[in-house]
């Protein structure tokens, strides 16, 4: 029955569910005049993130889903930053206090592809703007192929916290396929470096289902990562779109695994990795058993965003950057995707919204009652229910797709509380997707359940 479930569930195309609604169904009726309002309307008791893109890299991975450019020069580099600092101080004059900060996320692209020096620089501005907890987590991603010692010593002179590194895998053939020739010693001598600095949270991304990938050799990659002992791994399953993002049409579709193999590839690095000491975090993600994120997991407290699973229980989170989305009470909102129109918009020192999504009453009830599926397997429908002023069993009525997955063995309902059974967990976003109003109602092409 479970291979029967895999072939109907598994090859479904949904939502991570990092954001509900999701990014597709956000439209320019938000625009910079709305996102003026709603950071008008906060004050200093709400606490924030931060999250900057840095959209370039070095050269192009092609299973890579992101918005990011290549260039072997530095000028657009020194250009864009130049931009986001324009970005951050038209945001921050729109805040009428200065709001605190716990976390605080650079992505990509490859942030640290700038020059050491503008990353100081970023984080003093910010430090500047916004009222930085002293706590507050700084984290980075990382492409331990490009990390130089300067950037290395500015990460740690900034106080950066936590530093993602990209692997994927470690087997040369599939290295090949992708696109991305990256050794074992490289990626030691970056955790040795950060380690020595004072990084002291360690991320490793591994993929699989990609090109010519087997079991072995996913687990070959988790047995030398392991020798690194990094806090925390995030462990996804690579999305093939290559009517979305054209690079990967450079993937050979025939060297792909198939659902069958992407399960097992799946639960062969969950085995791998909680045989090494590392527990299960939601749906993709492991952390050490003393990692804050094991412990918020504990406490029923972990949290689901655009960077996936997370501590953070900020209110609001602000993005900077061409193609980064925010959060705010009252919705969604996200930047320009391509350079030309972010940098023209925030040189005419306006605020580089292109879209966004004003969030229902039903939205932040249904986005809760995800979050938690996502997060914790299972989910007091009443409770949550209760929290936003709804009725239970009126919204349990509205997702009859829950008596399907009970009769399928793949949730438990006990009155108002569903339980993803501990065997189904691989179908969780099946489970999530049962609760999405708009499932459906985007011509945009979803990742693979499993």
């Amino acid at each position: 029955m479970k291979d029967d479930l895999r072939a109907r569930y598994g090859e479904e195309r949904l939502p991570r569910y990092t954001s509900y609604p999701t990014a597709p169904h956000f439209s320019d009726a938000i625009g910079p005049d709305a996102y003026a309002d709603w950071l008008a309307s906060l004050d200093g008791e709400t606490s924030a993130s931060l999250y900057l893109h840095v959209p370039f890299c070095r050269s192009m991975c092609w299973y890579c889903g992101c918005h990011t450019t290549i260039t072997r020069r530095d000028d657009p580099i020194v250009d864009y930053v130049a931009v986001l600092r324009r970005e951050i101080d038209l945001v921050a004059e729109r805040i009428p206090a200065r709001l605190p900060v716990r976390h605080v996320h650079f992505g990509g692209g490859t942030p640290t592809i700038m020059e050491p020096s503008e990353l100081l620089g970023l984080v003093a501005l910010l430090r500047g703007r916004f009222d930085l907890d002293g706590a507050a987590e700084i984290a980075v991603e990382i492409d331990p192929r490009t990390l130089t010692r300067a950037m290395t010593g500015a990460l740690g002179a900034a106080g950066v916290t936590r530093a993602s590194l990209g692997v994927q895998s470690f087997d040369p053939v599939v290295q090949r396929a992708i696109n991305r020739i990256q050794s074992f010693e490289q990626t030691a001598r970056a955790v040795d470096g950060l380690r020595d600095v004072g990084v002291r949270g360690i991320n490793f991304d591994l993929i699989y289902g990609l090109p010519h990938q087997s079991v072995d050799s996913c687990v070959d990659t988790v047995r030398r990562s392991v020798a690194l002992r990094p806090e925390r791994f995030s462990v996804f399953g690579y999305a093939h779109v290559p009517s979305f993002k054209k690079h990967q049409r450079k993937i050979d579709e025939a060297a792909l695994p198939d659902g069958a193999a992407r399960y097992a590839q799946a639960e062969a690095i969950a085995q791998a990795l909680t045989e090494a000491g590392y527990r299960r975090i939601g749906l993709d993600h492991y952390a050490l058993p003393e990692d804050s994120m094991t412990k918020a997991q504990a406490d029923g407290a972990l949290h689901r965003n655009f960077q996936g699973y997370t501590t953070d229980p900020s209110d609001v989170l602000i993005g900077f950057g061409a193609s980064s989305i925010g959060r705010l009470a009252q919705g969604y909102v996200q930047n320009e995707i391509v350079l030309g129109r972010y940098a023209e918009r925030i040189g005419r020192g306006e605020l580089a919204t292109a879209k966004g999504y004003a969030l229902t009453a039903d939205d932040r009830l249904r986005a809760d009652l995800i979050e938690r599926v996502m997060c914790d397997f299972r989910v007091d429908v009443a409770k949550v229910c209760g929290r936003h002023g709804a009725d239970a069993g009126a919204v349990l009525r509205s997702v009859p797709r829950l008596q399907d997955l009970a009769r399928d063995g793949i949730v438990r309902l006990d009155g108002p509380v569903v339980s993803v059974n501990d065997d189904m967990r691989f179908l969780v976003r099946s489970v999530a997707s049962a609760f999405d109003a708009y499932l459906g109602a985007s011509a945009r092409t979803h990742s693979r359940a499993i």
